[in-house]
């Protein structure tokens, strides 16, 4: 669980987040959405411990992050997942070495003992024979496939994805949103998710936060959002075709 407690974080002049607060919790997919310049970034990198808020705290199973001591912070770092936006591979090593690349780095496992972790998450995201392919080799569904395998390497509790469908089509979309969702629940990990994809939201939006200018607008399932009133949401989601045609069935049905 991620207890965030009324957030700020500013740069120079600029306040970026407002007085945030929320809980992520473990099990469940977490979805993070807003505008562009909303401050959904920032406040993904204020979990990460990339950023330190000025007021306000960032509690992990309730520990605060920045009154742990240095070797505190790089052993929670190290049960922290994240899946970038570009997926972020090395083109440079093969889809085995970029899933090893963290056990490299992080623990003294022998190359058996990693070889077979790298093993086992590279069927768990049904990735089978791409071992010995480069990036460059496989198509784009299938690296954000090795980043999730990378990010799960760890045993990570916590996992984050900064626009995980990015660049992918709709169907490649759902697969790599039912296959979050799916791990999330296997591992009981608490895992946020940065997104614009209207999809995800309708699909793994199990907990979902709306920021607006930096505060915290509107928060809910992905039932809950159908039925709010909340002009800036509505605004924000239906947008999207797909959920006006939804929102409208939402109406006819509930008439």
């Amino acid at each position: 669980m991620i207890e965030v407690e009324n957030i700020h974080k500013s740069f120079g002049d600029a306040h970026i987040l407002k007085g945030i607060s929320t809980t992520f919790e473990q099990g469940k997919t977490n979805l993070v959405i807003g505008q562009s310049g909303s401050g959904k970034t920032v406040f993904l990198k204020s979990l990460l411990g990339l950023f330190e808020p000025e007021q306000g705290k960032i509690c992990y199973n309730g520990e605060y992050y920045w009154d742990l001591t240095t070797a505190e912070q790089r052993d929670l770092r190290q049960q922290m997942g994240m899946v970038f936006q570009g997926s972020a591979l090395f083109d440079s090593m093969t889809v085995e070495e970029n899933v090893m690349f963290p056990m490299d780095m992080f623990t003294k496992q022998s190359k058996g003992e990693m070889q077979d972790r790298v093993d086992f998450v590279l069927e768990r995201v049904n990735l089978i024979d791409a071992h010995k392919k480069f990036p460059a080799e496989i198509s784009g569904g299938m690296q954000k496939r090795v980043a999730i395998a990378r990010a799960i390497v760890m045993n990570p509790k916590y996992l984050f994805c900064d626009e995980p469908n990015s660049g992918l089509d709709p169907k490649t979309a759902i697969l790599i949103d039912n296959l979050i969702q799916e791990i999330t629940k296997e591992y009981n990990i608490t895992t946020v998710i940065n997104t614009h994809d209207m999809n995800s939201v309708m699909e793994i939006g199990e907990k979902i936060i709306f920021l607006k200018n930096g505060y915290k607008e509107w928060e809910g399932s992905n039932k809950e959002i159908f039925k709010t009133d909340n002009g800036a949401v509505t605004d924000f989601v239906y947008s999207s075709e797909l959920f006006k045609k939804v929102r409208q069935m939402y109406i006819e049905e509930r008439n």
